[in-house]
C-alpha cells in the first residue's frame, strides 16, 4: 500500500482536486481505496496500490503551487530526521553571506552555486572558497549570525513536532559550526556536525580543520544514527538542497529534495517546491492542530 499526499502552498486544494487526482491515479494504472484530508483545502492523502513512480509521475505539476509526496504506508511517520542547513533549515549560505563582509560575495556564491548543483569537488570548493576569507575578522562570525542568518519557515515546528512524538534530529551541514550549533540550539535538534573554521589571533586563517565534512560525513551520519536508534531506515527521513546531499537523502526512508537544484530535484524520492518545511510534516500525516507551535 503506498500514500499520495498532496500539500497545497496557498491553500487552494478542494474535493474537486481530490477526484482529478483519483482519476490520474487510475489512468497510471493504480487503484485508488480510500482519500481523506489531513487539513481540509491544504493537505490530503490518497491510498492506493500499483506503481508509486507512476503515480507521483501522474500528480506531479497538476495542481497548482502543490507538492506531491508519494510513498509507501508502512513506517510514515518517522522517528530520525537529518537535514542539512544552509538553504534548507536556514534561508542563506552562510559562506557566501561572510564573503560578503570581506566584499568577495559575488565570487564566492558563484562557486558555491556550481558546488551544490554537483559541479564541482564540494571539499575542493570549499577550501578554495574559505581561503579566500583569509584575514577576516572573527568577530564578524557573530555579526554575520546575527544579521545575515534567517531561520526557514516552519523549521521550528517540524522539528520540535518530530522531537516531541519521541523522533531524533540531527543537523549535518557542509558549512561551519560557528553557524550550525547556534541555529541548532534555536531550533531544536539533538545535535549539530559541520565544519570547523580555523580561527587565530582572532582572524579567520583561510583554512577548514579537515576532514571536511560533506557528502559522505552526511551519509555515514544517517546510517550511525539508524544504528545507535536501532531503527529501519524506513524510519528515517533526510532533507536538502544540493549535491552533497544525495547521499543521505538516497538512503534515507523518505529523502526529501528541498527547493533543491536540479541534480537533487530529478534524483530525490520526492520534493518540497512550493510549501515551506511543515510540508514535512503532513507527508508524514500530522495535522495542523498537532504541531508544536514555535
Amino acid at each position: 500500500m503506498f500514500i499520495a499526499t498532496l500539500i497545497a502552498a496557498k491553500g487552494q486544494l478542494a474535493d474537486a482536486d481530490l477526484t482529478t487526482a483519483q482519476a490520474k491515479l487510475a489512468a497510471a494504472g493504480c487503484t485508488v481505496s480510500a482519500t481523506r484530508w489531513i487539513d481540509t483545502g491544504v493537505a490530503a492523502d490518497l491510498d492506493f496500490t500499483g506503481d508509486p513512480l507512476a503515480a507521483r509521475e501522474a500528480l506531479e505539476g497538476r495542481f497548482d503551487a502543490t507538492d506531491v509526496i508519494v510513498q509507501a504506508a508502512a513506517h510514515r511517520r518517522k522517528r530520525l530526521l537529518v537535514a542539512d542547513m544552509d538553504s534548507t533549515m536556514i534561508t542563506v549560505e552562510c559562506i557566501d553571506e561572510l564573503a560578503d563582509y570581506a566584499g568577495i560575495k559575488e565570487q564566492v556564491a558563484e562557486v558555491t552555486e556550481r558546488a551544490m548543483r554537483g559541479e564541482l569537488d564540494f571539499a575542493a570548493a570549499l577550501d578554495a572558497r574559505v581561503a579566500l576569507l583569509e584575514g577576516l575578522d572573527e568577530a564578524v562570525i557573530e555579526q554575520c549570525l546575527a544579521e545575515r542568518v534567517t531561520l526557514m519557515a516552519g523549521a521550528r515546528t517540524l522539528v520540535r513536532t518530530m522531537k516531541a512524538r519521541g523522533g531524533h534530529a540531527i543537523l549535518v551541514s557542509g558549512g561551519f559550526t560557528r553557524f550550525a550549533e547556534p541555529v541548532a540550539a534555536e531550533i531544536g535538534f539533538d545535535r549539530a556536525i559541520a565544519n570547523y573554521l580555523e580561527i587565530a589571533h582572532g582572524k579567520l586563517t583561510g583554512t577548514v580543520r579537515k576532514p571536511i565534512v560533506g557528502s559522505d560525513t552526511k551519509e555515514k551520519t544517517l546510517l550511525a544514527a539508524l544504528d545507535d536508534l536501532g531503527i529501519d531506515a524506513a524510519e528515517s527521513m533526510a532533507v536538502g538542497d544540493g549535491a552533497n546531499d544525495l547521499a543521505m537523502i538516497r538512503r534515507a526512508g523518505l529523502g526529501i529534495a528541498y527547493r533543491a537544484k536540479p541534480i537533487v530535484a530529478g534524483a530525490a524520492a520526492a520534493r518540497v517546491d512550493h510549501n515551506d518545511l511543515t510540508a514535512l510534516l503532513y507527508a508524514q500525516g500530522i495535522a495542523r492542530a498537532e504541531w508544536v507551535q514555535a
